[in-house]
């Protein structure tokens, strides 16, 4: 066996098991040193991240806030102009209120007057007739002429007629006419000289009349059976 002069020498010579458990140990120590630096590493990187989501959390508080405030500004704004608006159409709605109110007090004074002179014209057109009629009684006292009051009284007739014929009126066509209950209004029932003749008007009582073709009296009428 040599002998160097060193027991430790010798040993590590001739002992390779103690090398071998020297570099596991060293190898161990490098992984354990690594492993140490990167959890330091990961609990900075831990602490950092932390940091940053506090202050994330903190910037979206803050972000948070200032959006309720501008939304809360907004709706503010939204609701003085809806308080605006409301206030307006109240205000038209009163108007036209007003208004409508105005109207309907002065059309029912148009109507009342209306009705009051509706028959002005006609009646201002009636006065001459009038006139004529007044001529032709004191002539009825100052003549016994039949024939020169048959004419005055004709006369007066037709300038009625002729009057109430520009207004509208129309004297309506019955006599002989078949029987119409729109139009007619049978007083009475007589026999009828021939079976032509049955539901017919064999006679005209009272007159029917139109006013521009509106029919403002039904004729009074004997009917045939």
């Amino acid at each position: 066996m040599v002998h160097f002069g060193s027991d430790s020498l010798f040993f590590t010579t001739f002992c390779p098991e103690i090398m071998i458990g020297k570099g596991i140990v060293q190898l161990m120590d490098t992984m354990f040193f690594k492993k140490k630096k990167t959890m330091e590493g990961n609990t900075t990187n831990g602490n950092e991240n932390t940091d940053n989501l506090a202050q994330n959390e903190e910037f979206d508080q803050e972000t948070m806030a200032e959006a309720v405030d501008n939304g809360g500004s907004e709706v503010n704004k939204e609701i003085e102009k809806l308080k605006a608006d409301i206030e307006e159409l109240r205000d038209k709605q009163l108007r036209q209120l007003a208004e409508f109110d105005n109207y309907r007090r002065r059309t029912a004074k148009e109507k009342l007057d209306l009705e009051k002179t509706a028959a002005r014209d006609t009646i201002q057109s009636l006065l001459v007739v009038m006139d004529d009629m007044d001529r032709a009684s004191k002539q009825l006292n100052n003549t016994t002429d039949v024939t020169l009051l048959k004419e005055g009284v004709s006369l007066v007739f037709n300038k009625l007629r002729n009057i109430m014929q520009q207004k509208g009126l129309k004297a309506m066509d019955a006599d002989g006419k078949e029987f119409d209950p729109d139009l007619h209004e049978a007083i009475t029932e007589i026999p009828a000289p021939n079976p032509k003749m049955v539901g017919k008007i064999m006679d005209v009582v009272e007159p029917g009349y139109y006013l521009n073709d509106k029919l403002i009296r039904h004729a009074k009428v004997v009917v045939g059976k």
